[in-house]
């Protein structure tokens, strides 16, 4: 099980990274003791610098309970911006050639945040809608709901291979592709921490769907997932639960003090469960030819096209021939039907009792050998 720790100092440089531990103090400072190009995931959900004037009551007169703490007030938005650049330039450093940024915002900042990111040559990939399905409603009747928060996806530079679960996500979605707008509620009821007077631990806690969308998206078992904004520990606890290694940093002695309970309790989950839906682009590539070599197909058996109209010949080099053309199963599929391209491994079948059976079969078989003996 991941034991939580927290540190109050600064790490020196030199220092091995501290993984699942709650680190003490100011997030730029912070990151700057940590090792270069050593985090594959950044979850930030910096101060939004509400700029909120006075207090906001419902129709009933009671308060609303906004976020209004000192962290996230800045005398200007100089003041802001210079805090922005800041702590980007210590998360750049910080990632890996492969790694990648997620930052959440409000209209309030994160146009300021995104125009940054472009500034200091992260790669934006998706800005993403989160739109709630209970947001907070309107009570001064001056401005449309706010019904959402924008999420801006990143890779450390302009053609950095990064990670994207695709299929993954198709299948959370139950097997269609995940768009950019996010349909997901607030965090309410038990999830919601509390604090000892039975309000909020913090005012803008996110909820764990959210995280979990993310980091199932763009994370591998393994990764480390850091955050600097650690709040009462939401990347933390679902990072921890998916299998993930993370940092939190937190300034705030309440918050580290909540997050550490929560983490507590979080279980992981075993390998089975964390095993997501891969790509087939990211499965072993298998040469038609293995399959020859070893005798699944023997040189001079048939193979039959998906609709029964064509037929081919296996030879011995791993190579078909079909009526007047030779070449590759996907060559040869694309030439007889006279279309641009084909995929041989589903185009062609074989017989075996009397049954057609595809060919991709047989490769599916040597990746499962593959993969036992791995």
């Amino acid at each position: 099980m991941t034991t939580t720790k927290t540190s109050a100092r600064t790490p020196a440089r030199s220092q091995t990274l501290p993984l699942n531990s709650i680190l003490a103090g100011d997030c730029i400072e912070v990151m700057n003791g940590l090792p270069e190009a050593s985090v594959d995931l950044i979850f930030a959900d910096p101060p939004y610098n509400l700029q909120l004037r006075g207090e906001l009551h419902r129709p009933d007169n009671s308060r609303v309970d906004a976020v209004d703490d000192a962290w996230d007030q800045f005398g200007s938005f100089a003041a802001y911006d210079r805090f922005t650049r800041d702590w980007l330039a210590a998360a750049r450093r910080l990632l890996k050639p492969t790694g990648a940024i997620w930052v959440i915002g409000s209209y309030h900042n994160i146009f300021r945040v995104g125009a940054e990111l472009q500034n200091q040559g992260y790669w934006i990939l998706n800005d993403v809608v989160w739109r709630k399905s209970n947001p907070m409603p309107n009570f001064r009747g001056k401005r449309l709901t706010n019904a959402h928060e924008t999420l801006i996806w990143a890779s450390k530079a302009e053609g950095a291979k990064y990670t994207f679960n695709y299929e993954a996500l198709k299948s959370l979605n139950e097997g269609i592709q995940m768009r950019s707008d996010w349909n997901l509620p607030i965090c309410t009821g038990g999830e919601r921490l509390k604090d000892a007077e039975g309000g909020k631990a913090h005012p803008t806690q996110k909820p764990e769907s959210l995280l979990h969308r993310v980091l199932v998206g763009t994370t591998n078992p393994g990764d480390v997932v850091l955050d600097p904004f650690f709040g009462t520990g939401t990347t933390g606890a679902v990072a921890k639960m998916l299998g993930r290694d993370w940092i939190g940093i937190e300034r705030e002695a309440a918050y580290r003090e909540v997050a550490e309970r929560r983490l507590a309790r979080v279980r992981r989950l075993d390998a089975a469960a964390l095993a997501t839906t891969t790509s087939k682009r990211a499965e072993p590539r298998i040469p038609f030819g293995q399959v020859v070599e070893r005798g699944m197909l023997r040189p001079g058996e048939e193979l039959v096209s998906l609709s029964g109209r064509h037929t081919a010949r296996v030879r011995a080099d791993g190579s078909v021939i079909g009526r007047d053309v030779k070449g590759s199963i996907h060559q040869v599929g694309a030439a007889l039907e006279g279309a641009p391209s084909c995929n041989g491994w589903t185009y062609w079948h074989f017989r075996r009792d009397g049954k057609m059976i595809p060919i991709d079969i047989l490769r599916q078989q040597i990746r499962a050998e593959m993969a036992e003996t791995a």
